[in-house]
């Protein structure tokens, strides 16, 4: 198996990076991050992506790569992942990872470096100094004059490799006053939103935002009919945040800014989710994304399918405030310890009761 394969195993990996990759002596802890902090750093909060973390992080422990806790009193939960020190090399190994010799930090130190990468004769990084010869080379051959172009086109133009750039921006190359990929012209490029257009195209009628997959498709299959949003986005979990610019691109094809509303499961990570996004998309000139009231309320008056949490990311009452009328119910219901999927509010559901707009928007839903 290949680590390099797993969402979980990269951050994992670029983590340990950032923690050992200046040391001058050997370790002499395992490293180790808990399970829940690991995969929001990883961007992983989607229900079904969270499933597959966790298959893949035992997939790591039965190969040997990593060692599991399990969460106290509830041993089905992952409470810490630890990179055992006796694995590293073998970690590296699958990463192309090579600390700098003494030799190669020489070199790196007596280089004359482009304007851009002088900063690497005063500091110690973890890259090659073949490598890093890479970058100077691209710099010195007009590399700084090119139009900005996505993170992967470049890795592969400068390293033959398209994940390369990546890993490396989670470096200490890339700290603050160092390297930029300003300075390599190139930018990250967020996933798409995958969206269908709906029968409703007037601008009061806002565009939907689902975290989920299948109440994606429950949602849209039940707006053709009752044409209610102009538009239904799948938001991916987390992805929803770092795509958020993309609404511009669906605005343009709609005609026009229109509300966004978003419906996400009711837990900890389902709030956070919409509330990143909505300051990204203010900070962008977009329009806030907005909760569907109608959506959580039905949501809420399900309580009695509720199931418990695990504990490990509990429910701060400010992440209840974006919900606005609701976010009092919703704070006395996730407070004591309890989360409601957003399925629960799915095609059956709305075929038979329909989603009721609210009183503010009675043509938009």
């Amino acid at each position: 198996m290949n680590p390099q394969s797993l969402p979980i195993a990269c951050e994992l990996f670029a983590q340990w990076r950032r923690a050992r990759g200046d040391r001058e002596t050997p370790a002499t802890r395992p490293f180790s991050r808990g399970w829940e902090e690991l995969l929001e750093d990883a961007g992983i909060l989607a229900a079904a992506d969270r499933n597959d973390a966790v298959r893949d992080a035992h997939r790591l422990e039965q190969d040997g790569w990593v060692q599991l806790r399990p969460v106290p009193y509830r041993s089905h939960l992952i409470g810490r992942i630890t990179m055992p020190l006796d694995r590293e090399a073998r970690w590296m190994a699958a990463f192309g990872f090579h600390p700098p010799s003494d030799e190669e930090a020489r070199r790196i130190r007596e280089h004359p470096w482009q304007p851009e990468l002088a900063f690497l004769r005063d500091v110690r990084v973890t890259l090659a100094f073949e490598e890093l010869l890479q970058l100077d080379r691209f710099l010195a051959q007009g590399g700084r004059n090119r139009v900005t172009v996505p993170i992967k086109e470049r890795s592969l133009q400068i390293f033959g490799e398209e994940k390369r750039l990546d890993l490396l921006c989670g470096s200490s190359l890339f700290r603050e006053g160092r390297l930029t990929l300003e300075q390599l012209r190139c930018e990250v490029i967020p996933e798409p939103l995958a969206w269908k257009r709906g029968p409703a195209s007037a601008s009061v009628c806002p565009v939907l935002v689902l975290e989920n997959a299948a109440t994606w498709h429950s949602f849209d299959r039940w707006n053709q009919s009752a044409a209610r949003f102009s538009a239904v986005l799948y938001g991916c979990g987390n992805r929803f945040v770092d795509g958020v610019g993309f609404l511009s691109e669906i605005f343009r094809e709609l005609g026009g800014p229109r509300p966004v509303h978003y419906f996400g499961d009711l837990d900890a990570a389902g709030l956070r989710i919409p509330c990143r996004a909505d300051r990204r998309a203010r900070l962008l000139g977009l329009p806030g994304v907005e909760p569907c009231q109608p959506a959580y309320t039905r949501l809420l008056s399900l309580a009695d399918r509720a199931t418990l949490t695990d504990g490990e990311d509990p429910v701060r009452r400010d992440d209840c405030d974006w919900l606005g009328p609701l976010a009092t119910d919703a704070w006395a219901f996730l407070s004591a310890g309890r989360r409601l999927a957003q399925e629960h509010v799915g095609w059956e559901l709305l075929s038979e009761l329909g989603l009721n707009p609210p009183p503010s928007h009675p043509a938009s839903g």
